[in-house]
This record gives structure tokens, sequence and C-alpha cells, in this order.
């Protein structure tokens, strides 16, 4: 009883550890959404400008994620977690004393280079620490995920009343890598740093299911950073305060995280995740047809079924990859693949919503491209068979 529980102690440990990482991978973009209004009052941003607040993190962060297993094989993991926490946490405090668009923008960059590292080697991570809970853990730490997106939709506004200034707003979140770093520093004991620079690296290009699951990635992504970059915005123009329209981006998040940890324990239970799939898309569909159709009835009904499809799809699209692949490290480079090309496909759809948004003067037309794009995804959906996995990877 004694073994058992000293080797549970450091499991432990460590997923603390993952989850407070988690936290940090998503405040630095979830909170400009809800304070974009008071940004554009003090700076000269158009909504195709403010895009690239969304878009250019989301590409550095598909870009880093190429090189992400290549820095985390040298540096090792616990170092190169420590590193990306550091340039998180000072990309995000460095705007408190910013005054141009572009300072903002390069602070955003910054910010999704460090997120890349970490999401880069993550997956590998938990599925060589806890391969008997691959599903389970993946789901704890992509709810974490969403849960530092709903802390910071949420409190950016409140930060904003109480001190009036949105800079402060946007640099506190500063903070969670403080409460982070400290704990996953004291993981190296329990967790062994591990270098792998003897792993074969191994190419996913000329893999075209190795695509289809990018494709995926990316296409569910999209969603999600569409809804966090405008959904606030959408609503103040509909007549909310800012306050109410983060509040609202903040319960959409809150649905993601119930979602983030029911959905994968659900799935869990069988290897063949298409259904669940199948169901996730489903409700998105519904959230996004009722945002076109009736914004202002039933207002909460539309974020709640858009969160808990999203907040369930991000962790199940990673999962199906990780399923195609037994050994960690060669699962790890295939998420690394499906992530940085899967980011590359999503940074560009809030650019693009921007654009429809400043030539039609609406979202309404984004979020009806949005809703094409999940039915696409249902027919992908039926292509996961477990069954033939092995054949697909070679």
């Amino acid at each position: 009883m004694e073994n058992v529980r000293a080797t549970a102690r450091p499991a432990i440990w460590l997923m603390l550890g993952i989850i407070l990482v988690g936290l940090n991978l998503r405040p630095s973009m979830a909170a400009l959404g809800p304070l974009l209004s008071a940004i554009r009052g003090d700076m000269a941003l158009s909504f195709s400008l403010a895009a690239l607040l969304t878009l250019l993190p989301v590409m550095a962060m598909g870009l880093a994620m190429f090189f992400g297993m290549a820095v985390s094989q040298r540096l090792g993991e616990q170092r190169t977690v420590l590193l990306s926490l550091l340039i998180i946490g000072a990309a995000t405090l460095s705007r408190l004393f910013l005054d141009s668009a572009g300072g903002l923008i390069a602070s955003a960059v910054l910010a999704g280079i460090g997120i890349a590292l970490i999401q880069a080697l993550m997956p590998a991570l938990i599925k060589s620490r806890f391969p008997d809970n691959v599903a389970l853990c993946m789901g704890l730490y992509v709810t974490s995920i969403m849960g530092g997106a709903a802390l910071a939709a949420s409190f950016a506004p409140w930060v904003l009343m109480q001190t009036g200034n949105w800079r402060t707003g946007l640099a506190v979140w500063a903070v969670l890598a403080l409460l982070a770093i400290p704990v996953w520093w004291a993981t190296r004991t329990t967790s062994p740093d591990v270098t792998r620079s003897d792993i074969r690296k191994e190419s996913f290009f000329a893999n075209s299911r190795a695509w289809l699951l990018a494709i995926f990635f990316g296409l569910g992504t999209a969603s999600y950073t569409c809804v966090l970059a405008w959904l606030a915005p959408y609503y103040v123009e509909k007549g909310w305060s800012v306050q109410n329209a983060g509040l609202m981006l903040g319960f959409l998040t809150a649905m993601e995280v119930i979602s983030g940890l029911v959905v994968p324990a659900i799935a869990n239970r069988s290897r063949d995740r298409r259904l669940v799939l199948g169901a996730l898309l489903g409700l998105i569909i519904a959230g996004f047809l009722g945002l076109i159709l009736s914004p202002q009835h039933l207002s909460l009904l539309w974020p709640c079924l858009l969160g808990l499809g999203i907040g369930g799809l991000f962790p199940m699209s990673l999962i199906v990859s990780l399923d195609h692949l037994d050994e960690p490290q060669r699962a790890g480079g295939l998420t690394a693949f499906v992530q940085g090309s899967g980011y590359l496909i999503a940074g560009l759809s809030p650019l693009m919503a921007g654009v429809v948004r400043d030539r039609l003067g609406s979202f309404e037309w984004a979020w009806w491209s949005l809703t094409a794009v999940m039915a696409l995804m249902l027919l992908m959906v039926m292509r996961f068979d477990p069954r033939h996995y092995a054949r697909h990877m070679g």
C-alpha cells in the first residue's frame, strides 16, 4: 500500500504541474476580445488589423510546433517548459508598457512561440507518463488550457473597470506563469528531465492520414479562434456592454472546461471516437445557427452549445491523433505535425472573419462559413475507423 502511495504522489504532482502550465496557454489571446473596444478607442485599429492579434500568435504557434519537439529533445522536457513559461510571462507582462499596435502584436507573437513549445511536447509527455489514462489526462490538460481562457475572458473586463486601464487587463495574467514556474520546477525531482537526441526523427509530410488529421484539427481550431476573437465584439455590436460580452465569452469557455473534462472521460471507454466527434460537431453547428438566427433570444443557449462542442472537439482531435500510433515519441511527433499544420490553417480564420466584418459590416457571414466547415468535418469523421489506423500510418 505504501509503495502504491509513493508511486501515486509523483504522478499527482506532475499532473498538477501540467494543469498549472495549461492555464498559461490561452489568456494572452482570450483577454483581447473583451477588451477590443477599449483598445480600439486608444489605438487606430481596424477589425482586420485587430485580427492579427489572434492570427499572428496562432500562426507563430503553428510554425514553432515544427521545431518544438527538437527543442525539447535538446533541452529536455522540464527545461523547455520552464523556458516557455518565462517567455509567455514576459510577453504578457510587457503589455503594461506598450503604446502601439505593433508592440501589442509583437507581444502576441512572442507569447505564441512560448505556447507552441509547450503544446508540441505535452501530448508525448502525457502518453509516456500516463500510458493507461491518456484520454483522461489529455482531457485534464486541455481543460486547464480552456480554464485559462475562461479566467481571462471573464475577468479582463473587470480588471479594466477596476483600474481604468486595458493594459492592466492584458498584463495581469503574467501571474499565472509565476504560479506555474515553481510547481513545475519542483516536478524535476519526481519526474526526471530526459533528453532524447537519439530518437529517430520522423517526417509526416508525405503521409495522407497525417494531413487529414491536421486539416481536421485546423478546421476545428478555426471555430475556436474565431469565437475567441469575435464573439465578444459581436455582442458589443448587438448593444451589450463590454463587461457582459466578456462574461458571455467567459460562460462559453466555462462550458468548454466542463466538456473538456467530461467528453474525454466518456470517450475513454472505446477506441472508436466517431460517435463522440459527430455529436460534438452537431453541437457546434447548432450554436452557430443560433448566433446567426436568434442572437438576442436564448442568448445563453448558443454559447453553451458552442462551448460544449468546441471544448470537447479540441482534446478529442488530439486524442484521435495519439490513437494512431502506440509509441509515445512517434505519437508525439505526429501530434506536433498535426498541431503545427493545423494552427497554420486555423490562424487564417480570425483574419478572414475580420475582413468579412470590415467589408460586409456583419459577422453573420463568418458564422455561416464556419457552419459549412463543421458540416464538412462530419464527413471527415467517418474516416476515423480505429481498425485501419495501423495501415494508414504504415
